[in-house]
C-alpha cells in the first residue's frame, strides 16, 4: 500500500487518517489529572490506573487491523518502544475500545495470541469493549498515545508520530513524540510537545 498522506482527511472503507483537533466535552486534557479507570486484561485480571502513582504509565489505544497499527507493529516499532520503556519501568498498557462485532474486537485469547505472534512488550492489554475508558480520554485513532507522569498527571497526548501515513519506510524519519516525551519526562524535563494531532483508523466504538 502506498502512504496515505494527510491531505486525504477521511480515507474510504472508513479509516480516518486525522482525527479533528477538538476534544469531546469531558475528554482527558494535558496538565490536568488522567481519569481513573479499572479495565480487566486479557486474563480478568483488573488494573487500576491510580493504584500506578508513582510509576510513568503509557496508554496505547491499539486495533491490530487497522493499517496505521500494522505499519508499527509489522516494522517492529512499536515493540522496540515498549520493551524500551518497560525495561525502564515504565507501565504500558494497550487498550482495545472496539464494540463488539466492529473490526479489531477480539476475544481474549485471540488477542494474546496475536500479541503473542506479533512480539508485543506491553505490561498488559485492556478490554474495554463498552468504550467508556476511551470515550473518558477522547480516544479517537488507533493508535492514540497517551503519557501519565507519576503524580497521575497527564503529559502527552496524540499521535505517536508526525508522519501520518501506513507506509513503514516513513517510521526512519518520523519524530516520536511519545518516546520524545517519555525521555524528557524520565530525565525530569517539563514536556516540549505535550499535544499532536493523532492518526491512524477510528476507534471502533
Amino acid at each position: 500500500m502506498r502512504a496515505l498522506r494527510h491531505t486525504l482527511p477521511v480515507l474510504t472503507f472508513g479509516l480516518a487518517l486525522l482525527a479533528p483537533p477538538a476534544s469531546p466535552s469531558g475528554a482527558a486534557k494535558v496538565g490536568e489529572p488522567a481519569p481513573d479507570f479499572t479495565l480487566a486484561d486479557t486474563q480478568g485480571a483488573s488494573h487500576k490506573l491510580s493504584a500506578l502513582n508513582g510509576k510513568f504509565v503509557v496508554l496505547e489505544w491499539v486495533n491490530y487491523d487497522c493499517p496505521f497499527v500494522k505499519k508499527h507493529y509489522d516494522s517492529g516499532n512499536m515493540q522496540r518502544l515498549q520493551k524500551s520503556y518497560t525495561e525502564r519501568g515504565v507501565v504500558w498498557l494497550a487498550i482495545n475500545s472496539s464494540a463488539p462485532g466492529k473490526q479489531g474486537h477480539f476475544p481474549p485469547e485471540t488477542a494474546d495470541a496475536l500479541s503473542r505472534e506479533k512480539g508485543a512488550a506491553t505490561t498488559a492489554y485492556l478490554i474495554d469493549q463498552d468504550g467508556q475508558v476511551g470515550r473518558a480520554y477522547g480516544a479517537k485513532t488507533t493508535p492514540h498515545m497517551y503519557v501519565i507522569d507519576t503524580q497521575g498527571v497527564l503529559i502527552y497526548a496524540g499521535g505517536i508520530d508526525d508522519k501520518p501515513s501506513t507506509d513503514e519506510a516513513d517510521i526512519a524519519t518520523a519524530r516520536n513524540f511519545v518516546r520524545a516525551a517519555l525521555e524528557e519526562a524520565l530525565s525530569g524535563k517539563p514536556v516540549t510537545v505535550s499535544t499532536s494531532t493523532p492518526y491512524g483508523c477510528s476507534v471502533k466504538y
